[in-house]
């Protein structure tokens, strides 16, 4: 209930330090839950800070002569700050159990009624792409089933699950078997019929990180970049690391708690239901299991955790720093963008709000399409697209645009495709229609022949009379 009053309220964030049952831990929530956290947790005033920072690296090209490459070495030396570096220890290490460990021994919640048990929710999950040897630093779920195993829940789509699908195909012979297991998976899991190749994956799993990097395992960040990269350049400080005891990963050095351990490629279990971000209970599926073996922590461990449900919640004001960081990227793909919005009430993946500067017929439509292209953006159920004169982050100007500026059979479009694992009403899971919506001005180049009526705007010097009869009256009222 204390998190409640404070979580969609953009209220305070709440620290337990006497938490039942668990002397000498504590707990930690919405810590991210107000849009002056969120940009505290990145280190910037405004997000425009980042999103003219990340345009400043975009803009390096190669050089083409001595000059250009002067001109240039401040910059690449700046960039090289920001990679992740390797130490001896850190405060993660000052308890280190790996036997007699439990996971229950940390206030771990059960968030709603209905939820299945306990879930460990702000978890920095890293695993190793087992051709390139690259990290990849995620979020996943994990229901607590006992002191020892938990749930994984890294849907298909994620970067985690692919690389045990690559530890998969390599455990078997011939690229038809190959085939044969992707053919054979289904719902959210990443395996759930037939035979499973046998083989271990390891895994390591930091809670209680630097928010720089709890944050950075929630980006969608392009597949060359990795997130521990992107959390310096966010901290303008490179990520400690340190060596975990039993698997061959690293992670923060500064971490509140470790868990270290592994997921059986052949090994499924019933996870969920859980109380998600969409406001309604995830269904129950099957989900690689999580094996500890070895826990480590500072000496008095805050566990930091998070409760999503109905929006908006301490998610949405994650989600709107992400909506913000990453726009110039998306311009890279896409240069007639001007701005989007993720309303929080479209949970992320169900609604987005984009303007644009069309300059040709059918703009509207390559921008949807373009949309769908990108990475984590092709589960977006639903894009609406204005023209560049419509503030995309004002939903009642949106609103009165788009349904006077379309007509539904002309200017709505629908396709198939993947979509979010937990969009409980697609057709199937995994996959079923998006929608997109084009609300710019219609054009005599797109078949559109009567003339397109003018917005009713107040004239400037009409606006300035007012203006200044208000404050006069204002004035003589003494309301000044």
């Amino acid at each position: 209930k204390s998190r409640d009053a404070s979580g969609n309220r953009g209220g305070a964030a709440l620290l337990f330090q006497n938490v039942k049952g668990h002397r000498g831990s504590q707990l930690l929530i919405n810590q991210f839950g107000s849009e002056a956290r969120m940009k505290l947790a990145v280190g910037v005033n405004s997000y425009d800070e980042i999103a003219g920072r990340i345009r400043m690296f975009m803009d390096v090209k190669s050089p083409q002569g001595f000059l250009d490459k002067l001109k240039m070495l401040p910059l690449l030396t700046e960039a090289g700050k920001f990679f992740p570096k390797t130490v001896n220890s850190g405060p993660c290490k000052e308890v280190i159990k790996r036997e007699n460990l439990s996971v229950l021994d940390f206030p771990v919640l059960q968030c709603w009624p209905k939820d299945a048990g306990r879930f460990i929710t702000l978890p920095c999950v890293t695993t190793r792409d087992p051709r390139s040897g690259k990290r990849n630093l995620g979020m996943y779920r994990m229901q607590v089933y006992d002191e020892r195993t938990t749930g994984m829940h890294w849907q298909r789509q994620k970067v985690a699950a692919e690389h045990a699908r690559e530890r998969m195909r390599a455990a078997v012979e011939g690229r038809a078997a190959a085939v044969d297991i992707m053919a054979r998976s289904s719902g959210g899991s990443v395996l759930a019929e037939g035979t499973r190749p046998s083989g271990k994956m390891e895994v390591a799993v930091a809670i209680g990180t630097d928010p720089a990097v709890t944050f950075s395992a929630i980006i969608p960040a392009p597949p060359d970049i990795e997130e521990y990269l992107i959390a310096g350049f966010l901290r303008g400080a490179p990520v400690e690391l340190v060596k975990c005891e039993t698997v061959d990963l690293e992670v923060p050095a500064t971490s509140e708690i470790v868990l270290e351990g592994y997921v059986n490629l052949d090994e499924l279990r019933p996870e969920g239901p859980f109380g998600d971000h969409t406001g309604f209970y995830s269904l129950e599926d099957l989900y690689p299991v999580f094996h500890v073996t070895c826990i480590t922590h500072r000496k008095d461990p805050i566990y930091a955790t998070t409760i999503v449900g109905k929006p908006p919640q301490e998610d949405a004001y994650m989600g709107k720093a992400v909506e913000r960081i990453f726009l110039p990227l998306m311009k890279l793909t896409i240069p007639e963008l001007v701005d989007i919005n993720l309303p929080a009430e479209g949970v992320f993946h169900n609604l987005m709000i984009v303007s644009i500067k069309k300059s040709y017929p059918g703009q509207a439509r390559k921008v949807m399409n373009a949309i769908w292209s990108l990475g984590q953006a092709m589960f977006t159920k639903c894009i609406v697209v204005v023209d560049e004169d419509v503030d995309v982050q004002d939903l009642a100007d949106v609103t009165l645009k788009v349904f006077n500026h379309i007509d539904p059979e002309r200017d709505i479009q629908f396709t198939l495709g993947p979509v979010d694992s937990l969009d409980h009403a697609s057709r199937l899971p995994n996959f079923g229609s998006k929608m997109g919506i084009d609300a710019t001005r219609k054009w005599a180049s797109e078949g559109f022949s009567r003339p397109w009526p003018d917005e009713i705007v107040m004239d400037g010097k009409t606006r300035t009379l007012v203006e200044s009869k208000w404050k006069a009256l204002a004035k003589e009222l003494g309301l000044e």
